[in-house]
């Protein structure tokens, strides 16, 4: 019992202390002052939508505020409801909107979408934007600028999620938290590192670069699209940078524990590469992080009631930052190994729903294994 407080404390310290900080908030990007207006007609913005009636009007009308020039392309992905005549209503200056084509065999859905917007795109840069994410204004001028800045070829932006029920405020922060232990955006930042990491609700995009790469045909099947984005661009020799902002906001409802579910499902044991012994190691280690600290806490050992508290301590601390950048008050973080109970149990649900044959499903569409 006590070598496996003693591993449990020693797997938090560590997280503190390793230099790429995968807790941290550093990386964020806000848009400029007011009155900074920035030429956008380099830019093209692609959204692909499928059945996205209950957003697409405020993702939509927030683009037209962003600056002059900018050019939008929407890819009606086979929707059945009034996704393409309300985004027609909006009038939005420079806004397109292509029917889409039926889903070829070998494609994810986004990507076809993705790819059928890019073949009628001619500017030097292109935004992929989620039907949902609503900008700040002056947010895609900041991106432009970060991205000329640093000479970057691809920088994206970790979405707001919508923070408004019970199950939103309890697992929204953590899904981000858990996405930056397992795609830390300083290695994936860094030019000396080959990890793709890219948050795919808002990605700006040198269309060179995607040129350079095959563009979406060359990443069709990926269910992590995004990091899978940014892999390919890093391979090719380009720069990518990935960080947060509260200026780039989900409005998805994920109003139950079964819609958040579904949307962890679609992608958890993907990030595991399909591996039974993957998954038996995170499970392992999910177990030994969270739980043990805890469960020491009753132990009869001084020693061991000692070490729990270190690993309760480092534990609660790691996601402090999370909390307070996202305004939730610290009486979340205790919860911590319940939730990393709720995203275990998610990520075994996806490897079931793999093992029947169902590599993920999205939009009422599934792709077989």
């Amino acid at each position: 019992m006590e070598f496996l407080l003693v591993a449990s404390s020693l797997l938090w310290i560590a997280l503190l202390l390793v230099p790429w900080r995968p807790w941290s908030t550093r990386e964020r990007l806000e848009p400029e002052d007011e009155g900074t207006e920035r030429n956008l007609s380099n830019i093209t913005v692609l959204v692909p939508a499928r059945n996205e009636a209950s957003v697409i009007e405020r993702t939509l009308s927030a683009l037209g505020n962003q600056g002059p020039g900018l050019q939008v392309i929407l890819v009606d992905d086979q929707s059945t409801d009034e996704t393409a005549s309300l985004a027609l209503s909006e009038l939005v200056t420079g806004l397109k909107v292509i029917k889409g084509k039926p889903l070829p065999s070998g494609w994810t859905g986004k990507l076809w979408a993705l790819e059928q917007g890019w073949r009628n795109t001619n500017t030097e840069l292109v935004l992929l934007l989620d039907a949902d994410i609503e900008l700040e204004p002056r947010m895609i001028g900041t991106l432009k600028q970060k991205m000329i800045d640093e000479q970057l070829d691809l920088v994206s932006i970790m979405a707001h999620l919508r923070m408004e029920t019970f199950w939103e405020k309890l697992l929204a922060p953590a899904f981000v938290y858990f996405f930056k232990l397992i795609y830390p955006f300083s290695i994936g930042n860094s030019p000396n590192s080959n990890l793709g990491v890219a948050a795919g609700g808002c990605i700006l995009v040198r269309s060179d670069a995607l040129r350079r790469t095959g563009a979406f045909r060359s990443i069709r099947n990926a269910i992590i699209d995004d990091c899978s984005l940014a892999g390919s661009i890093k391979k090719s020799g380009g720069r990518t940078w990935t960080g947060l902002s509260h200026s780039v906001q989900s409005h998805r409802p994920y109003a139950r524990l079964s819609s958040f579910s579904e949307m962890v499902e679609r992608t958890a044991f993907t990030q595991l590469r399909y591996s039974i012994w993957l998954l038996l190691a995170t499970t392992f280690v999910m177990l030994l992080a969270f739980w043990f600290p805890w469960a020491g806490l009753l132990s009869s050992s001084l020693t061991g009631r000692g070490l729990a508290v270190v690993g309760v301590f480092a534990m609660l601390i790691s996601y402090l930052p999370t909390l307070r950048y996202y305004r939730r008050s610290i009486l979340w973080a205790p919860m911590l190994p319940f939730i990393g109970g709720l995203y275990l149990l998610m990520t075994w649900s996806s490897a079931v729903r793999y093992w029947r044959g169902q590599r993920s499903e999205w939009k009422g569409r599934v792709y077989a294994r």
